[in-house]
């Protein structure tokens, strides 16, 4: 009896701690911990995986018995902002990637009135913002640990309507992240994306991806559900940042001179100024940058960029979006020169040094004849 006890409870407690959804003992007899957190369900580009959560919102799920129960003052909560972000999104239409109807909708309203209820008069502590493995963020994004922190904080009081406290010294964060070699990389890559795109972008969008890449360094996350968010991280990644863009173009230069049309676009909800850097590969054309162009929210600029054909031939312009220190801020663009022009003093010089060949030639000429005479 005692070793089949022991079995069930082992069991029992793996089956807790792999869920991610953690109800912790008394930390002292007098005050109970309440440790709200799930494994990530919800993909970068806004679509749950199933819909697990129309059963553990329930009263008689997982998380449903966590916050369906009786008020007591001796109670602690540290909860996990971007799992009740995500509870909050089923409250409207949503989409699961699964055969599954959407059918959270009503649980997940009842789930979130009841927590807001029966937390109230406790103390509530915010985890960094998607419950990240903090030591491997403070190796992998030191700087952005303090923006989870502070963004989790600001998320849990702005969906519950109430003051919080921050876990600023980690003290609440449990459990050790797996993330491999190469999904530590791309998780580097796609936080510096976003990095550099809000230096000039202060869309919720943006700030909003750019926390909720912490859930990717979640310990509650097993491996197979790191591939696919990984993946699924970068595409949400790419597509944001291709939002401000410079369009590719070729063109058929005909004149010495010209101003050449060119394309920036913002498809953000916010105004963005930038300073659009134009970089020549070769020395055939001469192009123009351009300093603090205003690009309106959900719009597009047109710049006339002049171009001084020195050469005849083919030149491929890069165009970069930089901010005011000179900071790329988004993937270049390419645009492709052909021209057949010879520039005027090109021109000038071609001719002189053909006339002066043509006169060494006869000065030579000259010089033979009179050695033969002689």
């Amino acid at each position: 009896m005692k070793k089949i006890a022991m079995r069930f409870s082992l069991s029992l407690a793996f089956s807790v701690l792999a869920s991610g959804v953690v109800f912790a003992p008394h930390a002292q007899a007098s005050n109970e911990i309440v440790r709200i957190t799930a494994p990530l369900n919800q993909s970068f580009t806004g679509e749950f995986r199933d819909d697990s959560f129309a059963q553990s919102l329930l009263p008689s799920g997982e998380l449903g018995q966590l916050v369906f129960r009786s008020m007591v003052r001796d109670r602690t909560w540290v909860i996990d902002a971007a799992l009740i972000d995500a509870i909050t999104a089923m409250t409207t239409e949503y989409k699961v990637l699964s055969d599954e109807d959407p059918a959270a909708g009503d649980a997940a309203l009842s789930w979130l009135d009841r927590l807001k209820v029966v937390t109230a008069r406790n103390e509530v502590i915010s985890l960094a913002y998607g419950n990240p493995d903090i030591e491997l963020t403070k190796i992998l994004a030191p700087s952005e640990l303090t923006q989870y922190v502070l963004f989790g904080k600001a998320r849990l009081e702005t969906l519950l309507g109430r003051s919080v406290t921050a876990d600023t010294d980690h003290s609440w964060s449990v459990g050790k992240s797996r993330l491999s070699f190469t999904e530590r990389k791309i998780y580097g890559e796609n936080r510096r994306a976003l990095t550099r795109l809000s230096r000039v972008v202060t869309s919720e969008e943006v700030s909003n991806l750019r926390a909720r890449l912490a859930q990717l360094l979640s310990p509650n996350i097993d491996r197979e559900s790191r591939a696919f968010f990984t993946s699924n991280a970068t595409e949400a990644v790419d597509e944001v940042v291709n939002k401000l863009r410079i369009n590719s173009g070729n063109y058929q230069v005909t004149t010495s001179f010209v101003k050449l049309p060119v394309t920036i676009i913002n498809d953000f909800d916010a105004e963005v100024t930038v300073d659009v850097s134009m970089v020549p590969i070769n020395s055939r054309m001469v192009v123009e940058s351009f300093k603090d162009v205003v690009i309106a929210p959900k719009s597009k600029v047109q710049l006339e960029m002049g171009v001084d054909v020195i050469a005849p031939g083919q030149t491929v312009v890069s165009a970069y979006i930089t901010d005011k220190d000179g900071v790329e801020i988004v993937p270049e663009a390419f645009l492709t020169l052909n021209s057949s022009v010879i520039d005027v003093r090109v021109a000038w010089f071609t001719t002189g040094a053909a006339i002066l060949l043509l006169l060494a030639g006869v000065a030579q000429s000259v010089r033979r004849v009179r050695r033969k005479s002689k």
